[in-house]
């Protein structure tokens, strides 16, 4: 059991900064959250950080003009950012500032249940040849057996899909119809893998809106699975 918090900063591969906390297994999930986000304000370049959020829920680092997005499970949290974007208003939807995170555990079975809920045949079918090519093995992952390679396709099916919609920055939208899944990218073995296999998506955005094209990066850490949803568009720190 790991006691003590440990912070990660890291650059990815799609030029999103992405900030990890893990550690603290023997705190509550509630005390855990307080005492992760303490960690992450102390840790700032220059001051330290706090997170409020917006009336929809979606996070903004206070006193600041970047975008960021943050996920969390019992004992792990992400934060993820892009740079910062004076210009733009990150209340609203935007191609420069559309950007979310999401983390699972990699084996959370329970997203089996809810697959045709959230997504439709066509999906279901790039997660079922996924999950076949994961038994048989890839650049990041040894042969699987056939059920947790089902779990771990679904794993970053739901992942794809959170993080589509904090990316739209708009409440209510339909997972299985407004935020699509075109190609599904690689899990890759760390945030800094080199050319990793990137998925596409789109958001439809509601009422007659635009269809948003997005670019999908997923990697593995600390038993999770994490996957950055954003516009090709958004403001990016340097890319690999």
């Amino acid at each position: 059991m790991e006691t003590e918090f440990i912070f990660w900063r890291h650059a990815t591969s799609a030029g999103i900064q992405v900030e990890e906390i893990c550690g603290g297994e023997d705190k509550s999930a509630r005390l855990w959250k307080a005492m992760a986000l303490q960690v992450f304000g102390e840790n700032g370049s220059d001051r330290f950080r706090t997170i409020s959020h917006q009336e929809s829920g979606a996070p903004l680092l206070d006193d600041s003009s970047q975008r960021i997005s943050v996920s969390h499970t019992a004992h792990f949290m992400v934060i993820a950012m892009l740079p910062r974007t004076p210009e733009a208003d990150l209340t609203q939807f935007g191609l420069r500032t559309a950007m979310g995170v999401d983390c699972e555990p990699a084996d959370r079975a329970q997203t089996l249940r809810v697959a045709d809920r959230v997504m439709s045949a066509p999906e279901i079918q790039l997660v079922e040849e996924y999950a076949a090519a994961l038994q048989a093995g890839d650049a990041h992952h040894p042969p699987m057996p056939e059920e947790e390679a089902r779990v771990l396709a679904n794993v970053l099916a739901w992942t794809i899909k959170e993080a589509l919609y904090k990316a739209a920055l708009t409440p209510g939208l339909d997972f299985r119809t407004a935020l699509v899944i075109d190609t599904l990218p690689e899990i890759c073995g760390h945030p800094l893998v080199k050319s990793p296999r990137y998925g596409s998506g789109r958001i439809i955005l509601p009422d007659g809106g635009e269809e948003v094209q997005m670019e999908l990066f997923s990697y593995m850490s600390e038993g999770h699975v994490v996957t950055l949803a954003y516009s090709p568009k958004c403001a990016k720190f340097s890319r690999n």
